[in-house]
């Protein structure tokens, strides 16, 4: 009995959408591969955002993964790929040689045609982070918090000269004492520490350079079984505050959270906490899965599990769609199909479009209607009373268009005209509140 009130309960779609999850964040910790080498898996990103010195706005922030040894170059503003790529080339390939992998996020310098032509050329693989989430690239992240304060020790009252301190900050940075690695960045790829100042030790003989090699050898063993062991130690501290890692399959339905989306609703604390249901495209990795998103929201459909929450079927799961779409409806020989409701409106070429979510489809077949397809005035109305914010018609004085009335109905998609083409998706036949558009 307990548990069939328990299934009932968590099939409520509306509660899904709207209650806060108290559960820890699904996804364990998987860790990148341990590099064997330096300079061979980095990462990159941007600091930005940054007051004019000597030009420069914009860091280019750049991290090898074996040694934790970084790069930092300063950029008037934030670079195209192409000078992305020549940065990197001047700065490291030329120095340490073509590194085997470079960790990114998902901006568009690193999603350009240039840049993943540049590197398929040099055979270096692409890793991007899944969407609205940085953890993904946690090195590299946590170093721009380091330099950030680093630059704020050196120059919080002279702000606009940050970029004079940025070399100062680059060779203090490759000098730290690692606890991943036991050494400084210095000694991890060049075997020593290079002094700053005169250095008065005792002069000795040079050594031999096979024994030059083989304690570089020795010295990357060890940073590698270290590495080893901090992978192990950092994951199980933080898998201590997140829960068992959920799998879906392809074809499942999920709930995307609304953490990292920008919803055009006037109250963050009164939105919903997850949008959807869409359904799982295919597993990328164990923690990663892309969806199939709306046209409309143009960003990344590749989410971590933490950010997913699965569709639970059920009684009152009005999400779930049904085996087949509903038929189009035969309105005086033409096809139309019922309107679940408007979710925003748009002035496009002097005309308005709405944004229709179809009864019995999913949110992937949600599209801009122009309004003289909107065949029930009262759907239009009702949606700008509830939001007088969007674009409407133009104010009165002009002549009135004239519009068949059919209620709850409208055309879908297909140049405006009469019998535009349907691709049957899946459909509900209990109606709910709609998803919020982003």
């Amino acid at each position: 009995m307990e548990k069939d009130i328990h299934a009932y309960v968590q099939s409520c779609s509306l509660c899904a959408m709207t209650k806060t999850p108290r559960s820890l964040p699904a996804g364990k910790l998987q860790p990148l591969p341990i590099p064997h080498r330096p300079w061979s898996h980095l990462s990159i990103d941007y600091i930005t955002d940054l007051p004019p010195s000597q030009g420069f706005t914009t860091i280019l922030v750049i991290i090898d993964r074996f040694s934790k040894a970084c790069k930092l170059i300063p950029f008037s503003s934030i670079p195209t790929a192409f000078l992305t790529a020549e940065a990197l080339f001047t700065h490291v390939f030329r120095n340490f040689g073509i590194p085997e992998d470079i960790v990114s996020d998902r901006g568009p310098q690193f999603t350009s045609q240039v840049w993943k032509a540049f590197m398929d050329k040099l055979g270096v693989s692409v890793s991007l982070t899944s969407g609205h989430r940085p953890q993904a690239n946690g090195q590299v992240e946590r170093l721009n918090q380091e330099i950030g304060r680093l630059l704020r020790h050196y120059c919080h009252d002279q702000q606009n000269e940050w970029s004079r301190f940025l070399p100062w900050a680059e060779y203090a940075q490759n000098s730290l004492h690692n606890a991943s690695t036991g050494l400084t960045p210095f000694q991890c790829f060049l075997g020593f520490q290079p002094p700053l100042f005169p250095w008065n030790a005792e002069r000795t003989e040079a050594p031999a350079v096979n024994d030059w090699f083989e304690q570089s050898e020795r010295a990357w063993e060890q940073t590698h079984t270290r590495l080893g062991l901090a992978v192990r130690c950092q994951k199980e501290q933080a898998d201590r505050h997140r829960g068992d890692t959920l799998t879906f399959i392809p074809g499942d339905r999920v709930w995307l959270s609304t953490k990292d989306l920008k919803l055009r609703l006037p109250c963050k604390k009164l939105s919903p906490r997850f949008v959807g249901p869409f359904k799982i495209l295919r597993r990328i990795n164990q923690v990663t899965y892309r969806l199939e998103l709306p046209r409309q929201y143009k960003i990344s459909p590749s989410f971590h599990v933490s950010l997913l929450r699965p569709v639970i079927p059920g009684p009152l799961d009005d999400a779930s769609p049904r085996a087949t779409p509903p038929s189009p409806l035969d309105f005086d020989g033409v096809q139309a199909y019922r309107v679940n409701t408007i979710l925003d409106s748009r002035r496009r070429r002097g005309l308005i479009q709405y944004l229709v979510d179809w009864e019995g489809y999913g949110p992937e077949e949600r599209c801009w209607v122009p309004a003289a397809d909107i065949l029930d005035p009262s759907l239009t109305t009702d949606f700008h009373r509830r939001r007088p914010d969007r674009p409407g018609p133009r104010p009165r004085g002009r002549p009135p268009r004239r519009v068949l009335g059919a209620p709850g109905v409208a055309r879908r998609e297909g140049g405006g005209g009469w019998g535009g083409s349907v691709t049957p998706t899946c459909c509900s036949s209990i109606q709910r509140s709609a998803s919020p558009d982003y």
